[in-house]
């Protein structure tokens, strides 16, 4: 039967599923089969396996190892921060890759570091900074800032994040003509007390509230500390509870040698069947 072999990861509630396709697994079995339609077929949740995003490991003639990246929608993404380090330490758990290691993304060339569950990853150096601007939604106006992280995010601060509803606007902001064509993802925040940063995220390509996101989280922490609201590290409590720690550099209006590190978890393995994944 045309089974394919896979892993099931969460990153602190960004869930995933992961092939190892070395041997091109993915496209024996398939055959003429769409890979886009493969993904948002096993991506759905209670029909399929279900997921935030899957990830295709193949080799590297520059790194370890290099990946693809789709996001539930089959949309296929430069760089996430949480599949990332399911990524690493999924490589590092077959044997593909050291306990230090690099790999290949459409972002750049990422390090990481796996340490039992914890894993550290230096993430390409971000650009795109822009602080406080103006964007109209809904006839209010609403200050945002925003970065890129590996992928776009914009970041919105928020007096009540429980309260936040973060579906309706994080879809404005996401098809907000100001990102267009490919749209960004949006993230509402919170300075805590503690110094701890608080984030709900409404991420592109899974088109709702994730229970965290590595590099929205990143992008917070950046622009907490380009306002001056934040120094290195940063720890940031995603929807899941979680918290992930930022480290950075900032070098006069800019920011190098950023790393994402928190817990991941391996949920389960084994095979997908034809019929979580074909239609008709």
């Amino acid at each position: 039967m045309t089974m394919i072999e896979f892993y099931k990861m969460s990153g602190s509630g960004n869930d995933f599923i992961l092939i190892d396709n070395r041997r091109r697994q993915v496209e024996e079995k398939l055959g003429a089969g769409s890979v886009v339609e493969f993904v948002q077929a096993v991506c759905t949740p209670r029909i399929s396996l279900g997921a935030d995003g899957l990830i295709i490991i193949q080799e590297s003639t520059r790194a370890d190892f290099s990946w693809r990246f789709f996001n539930a929608d089959g949309s296929e993404v430069e760089m996430c921060g949480n599949g990332g380090r399911c990524a690493a330490r999924f490589a590092f758990l077959l044997r593909i890759a050291p306990e230090r290691m690099s790999f290949e993304t459409g972002a750049g060339i990422i390090d990481a570091e796996v340490r039992d569950n914890i894993v550290k990853l230096r993430l390409t150096d971000p650009g795109d900074l822009r602080i406080d601007e103006t964007i109209a939604i809904g006839g209010r106006d609403f200050k945002v800032s925003s970065i890129n992280t590996g992928v776009p995010h914009v970041v919105h601060y928020v007096d009540d994040l429980d309260a936040c509803d973060v579906f309706s606007l994080g879809r404005e902001i996401r098809y907000h003509e100001l990102y267009r064509p490919r749209g960004t993802n949006a993230n509402f925040v919170k300075i805590l007390a503690s110094g701890t940063i608080a984030v709900r995220t409404y991420e592109r390509g899974v088109e709702d509230e994730t229970l965290a996101c590595g590099t929205g989280s990143v992008a917070a922490a950046i622009i907490a500390a380009a306002k001056g609201l934040a120094s290195s590290p940063v720890d940031v409590r995603v929807k899941s509870g979680e918290i992930l720690r930022i480290h950075f550099e900032k070098t006069g209006a800019g920011f190098r040698n950023v790393y994402l590190e928190g817990k991941t978890a391996v949920i389960c393995s084994g095979r997908l069947w034809p019929e979580a994944y074909a239609r008709g």
